[in-house]
């Protein structure tokens, strides 16, 4: 009886409501995953290096070629953020051709945190200027003869805390490690916010030069006085020149030197497929405090460029790291041989160019000591040599007690001359007045 007393199951819910219920769980679903876009690339780990990894091949790399390459490790502070800097400096036949009479070239890659792919080509151009890593259908050994008239110095990562942002899944990040874009902490025209400024994407720091990333690039641009300059990012691909800040070039000669050597590698190498002008005219947007810039106005540098190697234009603004780097094998080695291929070019236009200019080197390679900021560290490897600053320092004493010579034994001539004068003026004042007696006559 009391089994009977029980109440029925309750009854199945309607085919509608329970249509109902998972067509609003769906919704809910698709809601939650739009915080998260579902298109977003992650980093292509079997094709791109970890940052770690590609600063350890390329110290291999320097290790097996002492003779052609030197690896500098620079570090500065600033209001208690630090970073580390590796330059490689090429330097083929050392023995053979003076430094003073070699053309410099500066090459900085990876200034933007999410731009992965720049550093990888400069990995390779490494590796081809050291070991002939062969490009397809190019004969290396015809670049021989150029390599030995140049000293090129790269920045394989310029952005190394940036890029570990991005390493550890901030894919759309672009600034250093405390959020500023390098490419807007530099002194030309910098500050300026345009119509469509995004605080994210361009934070220009608290002023020009705050970041010691820009700092150690500043002292190793006015060191170094290269006679060309390649800023190399990703987003599309463009051979730019200045100006960034404003829609014009610059005037007269140099002007003309700068885009004869892009309108050359663009008809040569790229089928002048290639944007080529200056970055504010033809990029679409204006940029303040940018290192090319500064690099024309105020370091001198006869030829500075900016060039951007790869954009993907279909992938969507949320997927930043499709839209900025290869992520098919194919693509990838397309891009690397391609770019390679392309500072090879560079390099013989380059030359050629500037010797035609008479463009002559401004000063030795070796004599690079960093000065001011808060730079508190040399490299290892020059570090094998402990006198050598010491000798540095030597040295730029004593040509300042050489200039202070000159300027003394300047000064004495002068004083000596104005004796001098002042003798000669008195004397003829004495003969003027005797000649003024009267004697009398016979």
């Amino acid at each position: 009886m009391a089994a009977s007393s029980a109440p029925p199951p309750p009854p199945p819910p309607p085919r509608r409501l329970l249509a109902l219920t998972m067509a609003l769980a769906v919704v809910v679903t698709a809601a939650a995953a739009a915080r998260i876009p579902a298109s977003v690339t992650p980093i292509s780990r079997s094709l791109y290096h970890s940052s770690d990894s590609l600063l350890s091949d390329i110290k291999a790399l320097v290790a097996r070629h002492p003779d052609k390459l030197i690896m500098d490790t620079i570090s500065a502070s600033n209001k208690g953020y630090s970073t580390d800097l590796f330059i490689v400096t090429f330097n083929h036949a050392k023995e053979s051709t003076s430094n003073s009479s070699k053309i410099h070239i500066l090459l900085s890659f990876g200034q933007h945190g999410r731009e992965l792919i720049t550093s990888e080509v400069a990995l390779h151009l490494l590796y081809i200027l050291t070991e002939r890593r062969k490009i397809a259908g190019v004969d290396l050994s015809s670049f021989e003869k150029i390599l030995e008239n140049l000293v090129i110095k790269v920045v394989p990562m310029e952005n190394l805390n940036g890029r570990k942002r991005v390493e550890e899944g901030e894919l759309c990040d672009r600034r250093n490690g405390r959020g500023v874009d390098l490419n807007r902490n530099w002194s030309v025209d910098w500050g300026k916010k345009e119509k469509d400024y995004d605080p994210y994407e361009e934070n220009p720091g608290t002023a020009p030069f705050s970041e010691p990333e820009a700092q150690i690039m500043r002292e190793l641009s006015k060191s170094f006085k290269p006679h060309m300059w390649v800023n190399v990012h990703s987003g599309m691909e463009a051979l730019f020149m200045p100006y960034d800040h404003k829609n014009t070039t610059p005037n007269g000669a140099s002007a003309h030197l700068m885009r004869s050597v892009l309108e050359n590698l663009n008809h040569r190498h790229f089928q002048d497929s290639c944007l080529v002008g200056s970055g504010g005219g033809a990029v679409g947007y204006l940029a303040h405090g940018t290192t090319t810039d500064y690099m024309y106005d105020i370091v001198k540098v006869p030829m500075p460029f900016t060039f951007e190697i790869y954009g993907d234009e279909k992938a969507s603004t949320s997927d930043c790291f499709k839209m900025f780097n290869p992520v098919d094998k194919t693509t990838f080695d397309r891009v690397i041989n391609k770019w390679c291929m392309a500072f090879l070019i560079l390099f013989e236009e380059g030359l050629r160019n500037l010797r035609e200019a008479q463009l002559v080197s401004q000063g030795a390679v070796d004599n690079w000591v960093p000065m001011g900021g808060d730079i508190v560290e040399i490299s290892a490897a020059r570090k094998s040599s402990p006198d050598k600053r010491k000798l540095e320092g030597l040295d730029l004493g004593m040509q300042e007690l050489r200039t202070y010579f000159r300027l003394f034994m300047l000064s004495t001539v002068l004083l000596m001359f104005m004796f001098c004068s002042r003798i000669s003026k008195n004397r003829n004042r004495d003969t003027v007045r005797t000649s003024d007696v009267c004697i009398p006559t016979a």
